[in-house]
């Protein structure tokens, strides 16, 4: 059971629920695919400019560094995985929540009658991948930025409805 689940109360229900958008894991994908490139040609490339040597072709450090960068990668990776499904965010027919993190957890709850705004930035990669930033003013409060969330306008047109009191479309 997700974490907007375990904390509805009496009466309200999920009306929208999104995620951070793909974008969030490029960085961490990349590098580990780049480590994992790196993995399997030092072996290849040791080996081939040692066949002048004497002894092994490819000494069991050069193995070690390369187990080394493959899981290094891979980590890096599952860290990227990890922060996205870490990241829930819902409309719910009372309030906005999102809450981000698993060891250090960071939650945000505003009910919709406290809501005073609701902005989309999205940079023009965004609008062509379907990501951006929302940002969720409330009454007397600070501005709560919620960054590379998938569909970002969609988010914004939920919580009008709900602040509208309308039902979502079927």
């Amino acid at each position: 059971m997700s974490y907007v689940e375990k904390h509805l109360i009496p009466g309200e229900s999920v009306e929208y629920q999104t995620k951070l958008h793909w974008i969030v894991m490029l960085g961490h994908a990349i590098a580990g695919i780049l480590l994992a490139l790196l993995a399997i040609t030092i072996p290849i490339v040791w080996a081939s400019l040692g066949t002048k040597r004497k002894g092994p072709s490819v000494p069991g450090a050069v193995y070690l560094f390369a187990w080394i960068c493959l899981f290094v990668g891979g980590a890096l990776f599952l860290v990227g995985l990890l922060r996205r499904r870490a990241t829930e965010m819902a409309v719910t027919s009372k309030r906005v929540i999102v809450k981000t993190g698993i060891a250090e957890r960071r939650t945000v709850e505003i009910l919709l009658s406290r809501i005073e705004s609701v902005a989309v930035d999205e940079p023009a990669l965004g609008r062509l991948l379907g990501y951006g930033t929302v940002i969720v003013r409330g009454t007397g409060g600070t501005p709560e930025t919620f960054e590379k969330i998938y569909h970002p306008l969609e988010f914004r047109e939920q919580v009008q409805r709900q602040i509208a009191g309308e039902r979502k479309a079927v």
